[in-house]
């Protein structure tokens, strides 16, 4: 047996290992993904402890792999989801995330909620991480879901599927930029090309999150959790019943409820918008917008608006109450987040996911495919869409002569391959099925999963079509 095929069937002995310790023992989530995150590390000839090489170089183990895997994982998501559920609180128990989802209703006009959620995800994820804009927009999926009767899991699965697509294939998003850097395409281009093939994609998933809202019917509770029924029509509320109901709450100013959220948002721009600019000459303004528009800031300043502008008047015990209530549950989604970065780099590490990449070059496919291959191969063993974009743009590049196809066209196949499976060894599968708790496996893979490959099996569509008009 090569090394390459050990490698290959040690990930899929993992992954197997994990899908069914979840599926069918009393195995918690998170020691099913250590332990295959171990198997798929042992098999794939990984050695438990580091080693140092003849050339005086470590060669990094098993163990050290896990742990960087989790570290890195939870240091760019832990801090920012702690705040988050901390202020998600206070904006739900102060009847501020009512206020907002009311305010949004009115709008955008009942039964369009997944719709206006899927476009304030597609253009909030250009410049903020998508993991950061599901914490963010959790309260108001949460309020809609009371608001109107419709199942919170269709309404959050559009804000997140708004969330990935620009995320994936709107420069100035990393994955997108550094794909367009690789293969030399002009960075507009690769905005106009992304923007426009997304459009289509998103409007497929909408449609899917409104027949799986109705599928997964799930309401959030008063008191955090949630409740899950069958669906039947008489649940949502008309207008008028809305109208009734909202008139009768003492709920705070639009000004207050919508400050925690648009206050963290408008930072956040700012300092991606500078950066896209070039910035200025001018060291204090630059040392100012690099610090508050760092999320872990602005998402920290959004808590404080949060408490001195909607729960001032409470006592102390009482928000800190509120606060305490909302991050309680958030251990095990960090720890099941972190287990997923354990997965994804010890398949990093131990090189699984170059052999994959090697594999899929040989077959003989349209050559527009190759790229979303890799990058969908890429996603699967690593979880990260960005690396998988990166790792598939590395590996397109030594053959864009021979494939003779468009190189945006390239670049976005690598984007939309990025898309194509969000499942356990990606962080946000974890954030998002936490928040909204989704906590069966086979309904987590129907949502997160299934929307991640409906969006990227169009657009493989749409760049099949197009590389027969842009040469």
């Amino acid at each position: 047996m090569s090394e390459s095929t050990r490698m290959l069937l040690g990930l899929v002995i993992g992954i197997a290992l994990m899908i069914v310790l979840v599926m069918k023992t009393k195995v918690h989530t998170f020691i099913a993904l250590l332990l295959a995150a171990i198997v798929t590390g042992l098999i794939g000839g990984m050695s438990p402890v580091d080693i140092t090489l003849a050339d005086g170089t470590v060669q990094v183990g098993l163990m050290t792999a896990i742990k960087d895997g989790f570290g890195n994982t939870l240091k760019s998501t832990g801090i920012i989801i702690g705040l988050g559920v901390m202020m998600g609180g206070i904006l739900e128990k102060s009847g501020a995330a009512e206020k907002l989802a009311y305010t949004f209703i009115k709008a955008v006009g009942k039964k369009k909620e997944e719709w206006a959620l899927a476009i304030t995800g597609w253009f909030i994820s250009i410049p903020v991480f998508a993991d950061s804009a599901i914490v963010i927009f959790a309260p108001l999926c949460k309020a809609l879901s009371k608001v109107t009767g419709k199942s919170v899991v269709g309404l959050a699965l559009a804000l997140a599927a708004g969330l990935q697509l620009t995320h994936c294939m709107v420069p100035p998003t990393p994955g997108p930029l550094t794909a367009a850097g690789m293969l030399n395409v002009d960075v507009g281009q690769m905005i106009m090309l992304g923007a426009l093939l997304s459009v289509p994609m998103l409007i497929v998933a909408v449609f899917y999150c409104q027949y799986i809202g109705k599928k997964i019917y799930q309401i959030p509770l008063d008191n955090g959790g949630y409740e899950r029924k069958e669906f039947r029509p008489e649940y949502l509320k008309s207008m008028e019943e809305l109208d009734k109901i909202m008139g009768e709450k003492q709920l705070p100013s639009l000004w207050n409820s919508m400050a925690p959220i648009i206050v963290p948002l408008v930072l956040i721009l700012t300092k991606t918008i500078y950066n896209l600019v070039g910035g200025m000459d001018n060291a204090v303004i630059n040392y100012t917008i690099e610090l508050f528009g760092e999320p872990i800031i602005a998402l920290g300043i959004g808590t404080i608006l949060a408490i001195y502008g909607l729960v001032k008047k409470e006592e102390n015990k009482t928000v800190l109450g509120m606060m305490d209530g909302a991050i309680k549950d958030t251990g095990i989604i960090m720890l099941i987040t972190g287990a997923g970065g354990c997965l994804g780099n010890v398949i990093k590490v131990s090189g699984i996911g170059n052999a994959l990449g090697e594999l899929v070059l040989g077959w003989p496919i349209p050559a527009i495919l190759i790229p979303f291959i890799i990058a969908a191969l890429m996603r699967i063993a690593l979880g990260s869409a960005t690396v998988a974009i990166t790792t598939a743009a590395s590996l397109t590049a030594p053959l864009m002569a021979a494939i003779g196809v468009n190189p945006v066209l390239l670049a976005q196949a690598c984007c939309v391959g990025a898309i194509s499976f969000s499942y356990f060894n990606d962080s946000g599968f974890w954030v998002w099925n936490g928040m909204f708790g989704v906590g069966e496996l086979k309904d987590q893979v129907r949502c997160k999963t299934a929307i991640s490959m409906i969006m990227a099996g169009v657009g493989v569509v749409e760049l099949l079509v197009l590389q027969l008009f842009i040469k």
